[in-house]
């Protein structure tokens, strides 16, 4: 018999083979579009310039970051298709209002919000910071949107104007946090998952374990919300001269605000002075002109957008005169993985390479770990920390910056530090550690009739997720769980110069806003990442004398590419990015948390991690 394949399947593989050289002259042709396009764009002086007397254009679009998600070409076709989540980075945004308070050029800021997704407090409290600078110099901020959301409103409620579409609402929704519950539904599919945890309040596993939320984990995150929500209502009371209780009452009883303004939201707002004037888009764009001028070409109030504005500001935008001093900034944002990962995950490997390079530039005097984590692998957490440590021990000063959330794993790489700092409501702690393996041999069996036998030399080798658990492998994850939970503890404990048992009283798995941290001495100071700059700066006694470098991964060439041309412009096809819709929302934060745990990699499958996300 011959060995010669089937007619039909040369037919497909010949098929296959036209296909992919399609596929790849396909993509090489629009490469060297996007080439002969860039460099249209490079040889044209389409320098961006800042006229006079004009706005600033604050327009954030989705999430806002402390570092961009991604470095792939997939990832920035996405992007600039509109596929992909749109994110507006956090220092892109403050860098500009801080530049142009100073800028005799900018009359004025106005803050779009149309495209807001939101952040947690920590980011929205950094750019009123910013906004509180921009208007002590005397400039007037004009917010505006068709409807406000409780983020959004934040925002908006540090300008001095803020105008709503009649049409639109100010929803502030006050803060919560529900979870999904799987424990009922993997007992009817006959799916167990095994659990390895130490920590009273380490509540990321309990969706596995439990129907509902354990009263240890609702008494901590009541605490922790509750935290946020005063500082919230204190932080917006005072912007609008409103009291806190006020503010309070408009979200208790937002559905009897609205019937007594005839269901008319947009009324109701500016009757209760959350808003100054509800405006047709028409109109604002009337009254913008009437402040700043029209622009004859757009027939538009004159403005200069946020990135065509930093596209005229110096490499270093913190002013500083340097001698060659410099302090390193390392963003640490997202879930903490082993390996290389790309940006807005943090890789074992990949962000030690960041703090190696950093160890080997004589010039770099101290640095920052700018943390913005719910935590992730425990291997690769260590990992981090030792590369910190290394630091430490050239001579380098080390300081852990707390962002939005720092917990768990987040925590842990920020105990390799000679200040730890973190803003009031940074979501923080969760000092506890766990594993889960799931098995599925009872579905197997009862649904499909398939049962799995065999033999082995010892009992670790018939570990399978088709199997049950062997009770030597149980004891064998419990104790190394065990010992993970000590070593976070020993960890936490010299860094903090505190005993281990006075770490275990505050740690448990437990959640604490970072104003409680401060108090039980979990962190050093409270304050922002300028803050930490300034600290930094004083440790390493630089005085002014030094410029401040975020370190990243090199971007490769094709991805590099994508980003010039998306930086000129070129890349238009989301120039109106709308927030997601309920639904998708929903949708989206279904997918998020638990969907996580499935690219969890920990060589020994435990897991420093707080289900918090940063974003």
């Amino acid at each position: 018999m011959s060995d010669q394949p089937s007619l039909l399947i040369r037919i497909g593989r010949k098929f296959w083979r036209v296909l992919d050289i399609v596929r790849r002259a396909t993509i090489n042709g629009l490469f060297l579009l996007l080439l002969i396009a860039l460099a249209a764009a490079l040889l044209t002086d389409d320098t961006p310039e800042v006229a006079e007397e004009t706005a600033l254009l604050i327009a954030p679009k989705g999430q806002l970051v402390e570092q961009l998600t991604g470095t792939s070409i997939d990832q920035l076709i996405d992007e600039a298709a509109g596929s992909a989540t749109r994110e507006t980075l956090l220092k892109d945004m403050i860098d500009a209002i801080d530049t142009a308070g100073t800028d005799d050029r900018v009359q004025m800021m106005v803050l779009d919000l149309n495209s807001f997704g939101g952040a947690r407090l920590t980011k929205l409290q950094d750019v009123a910071a910013a906004m509180k600078t921009f208007k002590a110099s005397g400039k007037k901020i004009v917010a505006l949107a068709d409807s406000l959301s409780m983020d959004s409103y934040y925002l908006a409620a540090q300008a001095d104007e803020i105008w709503v579409h009649p049409m639109g609402m100010v929803a502030i929704e006050g803060m919560g946090r529900y979870r999904m519950f799987y424990k009922e539904g993997l007992d009817k599919f006959g799916v167990d998952v095994n659990v390895f945890k130490v920590g009273t309040y380490k509540s990321a596993v309990e969706p596995y374990m439990l129907n509902g939320m354990s009263d240890a984990a609702k008494e901590a995150d009541r605490e922790w919300l509750g935290d946020l929500w005063r500082a919230y209502l204190s932080d917006v009371g005072l912007a609008r001269e409103l009291s806190p209780s006020a503010i309070n009452q408009y979200a208790q009883a937002y559905g009897p605000v609205i019937s007594e303004a005839n269901g008319n939201a947009a009324q109701a707002a500016l009757d209760f002075g959350l808003i100054d004037a509800t405006l047709t888009r028409i109109e604002m764009r009337q009254r913008l002109i009437d402040l700043v001028g029209e622009d004859e070409k757009t027939h538009s109030f004159n403005h200069i957008s946020m990135n065509n504005y930093l596209a005229t500001l110096n490499e270093d935008r913190f002013g500083r005169t340097a001698s060659g001093n410099k302090i390193a900034v390392i963003v640490a944002r997202g879930n903490i993985l082993d390996g290389n990962q790309p940006a807005g995950t943090i890789g074992g490997d990949s962000t030690a390479r960041l703090i190696r390079q950093v160890r080997h530039d004589d010039n770099v005097k101290a640095l920052i770990l700018r943390v913005d984590s719910g935590g992730g692998s425990a291997f690769a957490s260590e990992v981090i920390r030792r590369e910190m440590e290394a630091a430490q021990g050239q001579g380098i000063k080390v300081i852990a910056s707390m962002g939005s959330v720092a917990a768990s794993g987040g925590f842990w790489i920020s105990t390799a530090s000679d200040q730890i700092w973190a803003h009031p409501t940074t979501i923080t702690g969760s000092i506890g550690i766990f594993g889960i393996i799931p098995t599925i041999q009872r579905p197997l069996a009862e649904y499909a009739g398939i049962r799995v036998d065999g033999i082995t030399t010892a009992p670790l080798a018939g570990v399978r997720i088709d199997r049950a658990l062997p009770a030597e492998f149980s004891a064998v994850m419990q104790s190394t769980i065990d010992k993970g939970y000590r070593d976070f503890l020993q960890r936490v404990a010299e860094s903090r110069d505190m005993t281990t048992d006075e770490v275990d009283a505050v740690a448990q798995g437990r959640v604490w806003s970072g104003e409680d941290a401060h108090a039980l001495g979990l962190v050093d100071n409270l304050g922002n990442l300028h803050d930490a700059i300034e600290a930094a700066a004083a440790l390493a006694n630089l005085g002014a004398d030094y410029t401040v470098s975020f370190i990243e991964e090199q971007l490769a060439f094709k991805a590099q590419i994508l980003r010039q041309l998306q930086s000129h412009g070129i890349s238009h096809l989301d120039n109106n990015a709308q927030t997601p819709s309920l639904l998708l929302q929903i949708m989206r934060d279904m997918q998020s948390a638990e969907a996580d745990l499935v690219k969890f990699n920990d060589p020994n499958h435990s897991y420093a991690w707080s289900t918090i996300q940063t974003d």
